[in-house]
């Protein structure tokens, strides 16, 4: 019997990222997915701050030397990947000089938000996709994790739908306690627009705040994660009105088992 294949896209990775709720799901949750079976890749940004020598990063020559074109400019899109020898996992990591060599995340030194997140968002959700294409690799479930992979299910039902990689793909998006403040630059409604695509299909990015961002993620999704105890409120309520199939709050006893039966029951 064929293994199910799960593509994770993950905005934060421990070790490279210091530990968090999220980055442990993203680090931990793989492995032992895996371990069950499963095959399995995983991709987050090379965010500046993640130390290549110590990680032992890599260029992945015959990955890299696409360009993605973002708001009619050209940025390369570099591939590197690190091993993680206890997992006998690989990380994937996007890369690009002018959106992630920076030292910080998501925000700077002094708490800013960036003010170019909207176009790091669009630029990580193309970029994994592409790299999935180059790979030939035609995941069965593709989980997203954190609000910088927002847009991945927007793209995946609206512009690479007929792209037979990802025709039978389900998307399961986790809801986090990770809220940015600052809204994201209201273009972002035009940048996201790839052929094919309306004004209509992002009409909630009119405001793209947070709360609009995460729900135009679910409704774009086939199935929803709670991923820690407390999300917003706003999407806490939203959820249940979309009849979407729904996984609550797992403490780190159980969530690897709930999450991989959770995969079963939305194949």
């Amino acid at each position: 019997m064929e293994k199910k294949k799960i593509l994770y896209i993950s905005q934060e990775i421990t070790p490279y990222l210091p530990e968090s709720e999220m980055s442990e799901i993203a680090r931990y949750l793989p492995q032992g997915v895996q371990e069950k079976g499963r095959e399995i890749r995983t991709f987050m940004p090379r965010y500046g701050c993640v130390n290549e020598r110590r990680n032992q990063l890599h260029e992945v020559i015959r990955l890299s030397g696409m360009n993605l074109v973002i708001d009619d400019t050209d940025h390369p899109l570099i591939i590197k990947v690190a091993s993680i020898q206890a997992a006998r996992m690989q990380v994937y990591f996007i890369d690009n000089e002018d959106y992630f060599h920076r030292k910080q995340v998501v925000a700077n030194s002094k708490g800013e938000e960036f003010p170019d997140n909207d176009e790091r968002a669009l630029f990580f959700a193309r970029g994994v996709l592409e790299t999935v294409i180059k790979l030939r690799w035609a995941p069965d479930i593709i989980h997203c994790q954190g609000w910088l992979t927002g847009l991945v299910p927007l793209f995946i039902k609206k512009y690479y739908y007929n792209n037979p990689l990802f025709k039978q793909s389900k998307v399961v998006y986790s809801l986090y306690n990770d809220e940015f403040k600052k809204t994201l630059n209201p273009d972002i409604k035009t940048k996201v627009l790839l052929e094919g695509m309306v004004p209509e299909d992002v009409s909630l990015l009119e405001k793209p705040d947070y709360v609009n961002l995460s729900k135009l993620a679910i409704s774009y999704s086939d199935a929803i994660i709670q991923g820690t105890e407390k999300i917003h409120p706003e999407l806490e309520k939203f959820v249940p009105e979309t009849g979407k199939s729904f996984l609550g709050y797992q403490p780190k006893e159980t969530y690897i088992a709930a999450y991989d039966d959770f995969y079963e029951k939305i194949w």
